[in-house]
């Protein structure tokens, strides 16, 4: 099958042609550093999108194959069948100078990487491409994005899901067809750089047990502690640290790795040593015990209140800038800020497929379902128009894309260098003056395609459905993206938190170089260099983690008003249509940003966009989290 059909224009199109070799994995389970990988195939294709090799085989894990309803690869099947070691140089040299293509391409390129790893082998990837990124940046009219809905969408059959050969050469006719799309729009492809996943910095460490209890404050002048209180450790001590950690944590305390304004007690025999835990709780008025008082006190903790799933109080907006974090917070705009937004979710939801919010009625807003680019302008003329599309009932767009339906026009906008395409492709213009009073066309009927998701605004909130009390309930997801024209570095992060807005131990911030956290339940996805992606297990988060809170940082001297706005989507899994998205922008002089926090509300979870931006950098808003970081 070849890369593009006869008839396109082929001019440019080298952008589009590289080595590839396509890769599917099935496996023992979803956690790359304590699963198997079962079967591995790969498919090759030459620029031209030909086919050259293929090869694929069963792997035998030395363990049990996890899901046998899922792969259908059961113990007896594997058994004789080769381990990875044996197939690694193989597959090593399908894949060595060739761009690694997968759908959800971070869990396969992960399962690999450890595999190698473990047979002390390097893994030769310098690039990857995941198709289910590339399809985002398309948009196809399909009801989601998973690889089956893809196939039928783009025609190529599809004998049987779940099998590593079969997926793969699917994947392989999945790819040809998006990289037509991908040159019909003019997309650049959203490549990843790979770097040695074996780098120890990959590893998370051994979970903290979480404390079970929930902080009680500061104990009283000569009073005993309670269960729940945060306690810190610095300094010299006749007990090995590792010990008087381990008694501590047994009675119920929660040993935390830094002090804030919420720590119960320093345990010290030199408070003034200079070190910085002993100035902060100099700082913060923390209480300071001596060792023998600590470990005296440790032989009666008071009980404390536990932590409960399903009591908790409404969640305000977060103000990392304790303290702890050097600069004042600051709302990032000219945007007024809208009361929430509430929609509930219905009582017993079906987790894949959760039902749609009800839109307001068409006539009171007239660009409902219409996706709308905005291309020049000043940076405060654009931010109004997107707010007044958003008004509108649109969504604001900020790349071009299949399901991009107008373009506005504001000064300038002529010159952008997506004209010509959206001219070739005969995308709606309009200027400014359209969006005081639009008069628009009706859209085309497509069969097939996701009901738009709800368009929230800054501070907009919606009760997350498959939270309602099924205990199977999928992995939910928040992708960030932005112009794909972004030249600086963009870092999406995510802080597990607790009541008091801090980390319960600095493994629970996750970013590039910790991309999850030690239980696995908050994973950083890299999708491409525009775009990132925080999966949250919410049903495995423990009783402790009250929030989630998902935020962006510039690494170097531009600004959020240099990269403009930022583009929010939610939903069930990352191949599953997103249920709601935001446009967070008006941005100027920030250089960290808050964009989502999904947060406990009685049995519910919710999602909250936010869009508060902070001058400071990303170490100064993780202090403000209580995260230990270096000076």
């Amino acid at each position: 099958m070849p890369l593009l059909s006869p008839a396109f224009d082929a001019s440019g199109l080298r952008d589009y042609a590289h080595d590839w070799a396509v890769l599917d994995v099935e496996t023992s389970g979803l956690v790359a550093r304590r699963d198997r990988v079962l079967s591995v195939a790969v498919v090759v294709l030459g620029p031209d999108g030909e086919q050259t090799e293929e090869f694929s085989t069963l792997l035998d894990p030395g363990c049990d194959p996890g899901p046998v309803h899922v792969h259908g690869l059961t113990a007896e099947k594997l058994r004789g069948a080769p381990v990875f070691d044996q197939v690694a140089p193989r597959i090593a040299a399908m894949l060595r100078d060739r761009v690694l293509v997968a759908h959800n391409a971070q869990f396969d390129y992960d399962f690999l990487a450890h595999e190698f790893a473990r047979a002390g082998t390097e893994l030769p990837v310098a690039r990857r491409l995941c198709t289910l990124a590339l399809n985002r940046r398309v948009d196809p009219p399909t009801e989601d994005l998973r690889l089956g809905t893809l196939a039928a969408h783009y025609g190529v059959p599809q004998v049987r899901a779940h099998d590593a050969l079969d997926d793969t050469r699917v994947l392989a006719g999945v790819l040809r067809a998006s990289l037509r799309e991908a040159a019909r729009l003019e997309l650049p492809l959203p490549f990843v750089s790979c770097p040695p996943r074996q780098d120890p910095r990959f590893a998370p460490r051994t979970p903290k047990t979480p404390c079970a209890y929930r902080n009680p404050g500061r104990p009283e002048p000569g009073g005993p502690l309670v269960q729940g209180m945060k306690v810190a450790i610095t300094g010299e001590t006749l007990t090995p640290r590792a010990e008087l950690e381990r008694q501590a944590v047994e009675a119920g305390l929660n040993v935390m790795g830094s002090v804030s304004r919420h720590t119960s007690a320093l345990v010290t025999d030199d408070a003034s040593s200079g070190s910085g835990k002993a100035r902060r709780a100099l700082a913060e008025g923390v209480p300071v015990l001596d060792e023998s008082t600590f470990v005296r006190l440790l032989g009666d903790v008071r009980p404390g209140t536990p932590h409960e799933r399903t009591r908790s109080p409404e969640a305000a907006i977060p103000s990392p800038a304790t303290p702890s974090a050097p600069a004042a917070p600051r709302q990032p705009v000219q945007e007024p800020t809208p009361p929430a937004v509430v929609i509930p979710g219905p009582a017993s939801p079906a987790p894949s497929t959760p039902p749609r919010p009800a839109q307001p009625a068409a006539q009171d807003r007239p660009l409902s379902g219409r996706r709308v680019l905005v291309l020049g302008g000043t940076h405060p003329d654009a931010v109004a128009a997107r707010g007044r599309i958003v008004e509108l009932g649109g969504a604001a767009a900020i790349n071009l894309s299949s399901s991009v339906t107008d373009v506005v026009l504001l000064e300038g906008g002529e010159r952008d260098r997506r004209m010509k395409r959206i001219t070739a492709l005969a995308f709606p213009t309009h200027e400014a003056a359209w969006l005081d009073a639009p008069v628009i066309t009706p859209l085309p009927r497509r069969g097939g395609g996701p009901a738009a998701p709800r368009v929230l605004p800054r501070g907009g909130v919606i009760d997350l459905p498959q939270a309602s009390g099924s205990a199977a309930a999928v992995p939910w997801t928040v992708t960030a993206s932005w112009a794909q024209q972004t030249s600086c570095e963009i870092d999406v992060v995510a802080f597990v938190v607790d009541e008091d807005e801090q980390v319960c131990f600095d493994e629970d911030f996750v970013f590039y170089g910790a991309p999850e956290n030690p239980g696995g339940t908050v994973r950083l996805h890299s999708d491409g260099p525009t775009e990132q992606t925080i999966g949250v297990d919410l049903a495995a988060l423990p009783p402790s983690a009250r929030k989630v809170v998902v935020a962006a940082a510039i690494d170097g001297s531009p600004t959020f008003g240099d990269v403009g706005a930022i583009h929010v989507s939610s939903g069930p899994g990352p191949s599953a249509a997103p249920l709601v998205q935001a446009t967070l922008d008006a941005a100027t002089t920030e250089r960290t940003l808050l964009l989502a926090e999904l947060y406990r509300r009685g049995p519910l979870w919710r999602l909250r966009t936010v869009g508060q931006g902070y001058d400071q950098g990303l170490g100064a808003l993780a202090r403000g989290y209580g995260v230990n970081v270096a000076d």
